[in-house]
């Protein structure tokens, strides 16, 4: 059966989707992808919609509607590229883009927006979203999700492996042998997000393109205490987090205590260190036993960020997930393709011991063509 599945991350670059023939049993087979470009005046107000600001309503709901409509347009897109007819795709899953996700509010909740109604009605395909809520629902974290796909799509019989996602945050998913109940996963802190945010504010431009300019910088190893002794780094698993803590108001405060004449370039190059020194600590902590690496989302493509990794992995096998069979830019939005089918399967799509929730449930509203 195909599957479509549509993401667009934190990082808020591009949607990206993919056609991928899933069965009940491994492997899944990506039969085509799209990469779809979010228009700059969207994108920007994406992330001024993150954070706290008037009209949120007026401006989320009509932003709902919008990405809706680009969402649509990828998967049509997507099938145009493939040769593929609508009727000849069982289901979409679509992510949806986060504005905004506190697990950890009094009345824990997430919000993503893309309305799956629009999606459904203008592919003429059954649509499933909202993935996280339901996990929230039962008292998890709501992500990350990947995790549960990671043991599915990547585990080993053999080797414990540790599974990376770099995209606006980044997650670790730690994968002991044969026993998926003990599969753990979480974020372990920003990904992309600050880079990107903090060249676009020096530089004008939407990403530090293969890390070029944060190798022309030096970590300062002060600014990187300083930002590695930010709370979440000790928080226990379960955990995840966002734009909403990780953004450039949160890196204005460490820099105003004592930074402030540090170069713009060093403080870039020591971000893409706290972003590879986060992950290894994470793993180092909760899996030690790790014996190979394997690398997935948008960061990946970032040589400076790759090199930075691999200097402190300690010497693990550092590999791309393409060598286990899906390409490190499409690992996500197959996800949420899996999730689709898990959906209307009845089956559930979250791993208790990554999130916290009480039990294992089925993910997602459906929205029938």
């Amino acid at each position: 059966m195909h599957y479509i599945g549509l993401l667009s991350g934190t990082s808020i670059d591009a949607i990206d989707a993919v056609l991928a023939s899933i069965g009940a049993e491994p492997p899944l087979r990506v039969r085509a992808t799209h990469s779809h470009p979010i228009p700059p005046e969207i994108r920007d107000a994406i992330a001024a919609l993150t954070q706290d600001g008037a009209s949120e309503i007026d401006r989320a709901g009509v932003l709902d509607m919008a990405v809706g409509e680009l969402f649509a347009d990828a998967a049509l897109a997507l099938l145009e590229n493939a040769g593929i007819a609508a009727k000849d795709v069982r289901a979409i899953g679509s992510h949806g883009q986060t504005i905004r996700h506190r697990p950890d509010a009094i009345k824990p909740f997430t919000f993503q927006i893309g309305n799956p109604s629009v999606i459904a009605e203008r592919t003429g395909i059954t649509t499933v979203a909202d993935f996280r809520a339901r996990d929230i629902a039962a008292g998890g974290q709501g992500a990350p999700l990947a995790p549960a796909f990671h043991a599915w799509a990547f585990a080993s019989s053999s080797a414990p492996r540790a599974i990376i996602n770099i995209g606006g945050m980044a997650n670790i998913t730690i994968l002991p042998p044969q026993d998926t109940s003990q599969v753990l996963g979480f974020d372990t802190g920003p990904g992309n997000t600050l880079l990107d945010q903090w060249i676009k504010r020096h530089r004008h431009l939407d990403c530090d393109e293969d890390g070029a300019w944060a190798a022309s910088g030096r970590v300062n190893e002060h600014l990187l205490a300083a930002c590695l002794g930010d709370a979440y780094f000790a928080l226990a698993p379960p955990k995840s987090t966002g734009r909403e803590h990780f953004n450039l108001n949160w890196l204005d405060r460490l820099l105003a205590n004592g930074f402030a004449r540090l170069s713009a370039v060093d403080v870039q190059a020591t971000l893409v260190a706290l972003t590879a020194q986060s992950i290894c600590d994470a793993m180092n902590r909760y899996a030690p036993e790790t014996a190979e690496v394997f690398v997935c989302g948008g960061g990946y493509r970032n040589a400076t960020l790759r090199k930075a990794l691999a200097a402190r992995v300690g010497g693990r096998r550092v590999a791309s997930t393409e060598a286990l069979g899906i390409h490190s830019d499409w690992v996500e939005a197959c996800l949420f393709a899996w999730l689709a089918r898990r959906t209307l399967a009845g089956e559930p799509g979250n791993l208790p011991s990554v999130t916290g929730a009480r039990r294992a449930v089925v993910l997602g509203g459906v929205y029938p063509s």
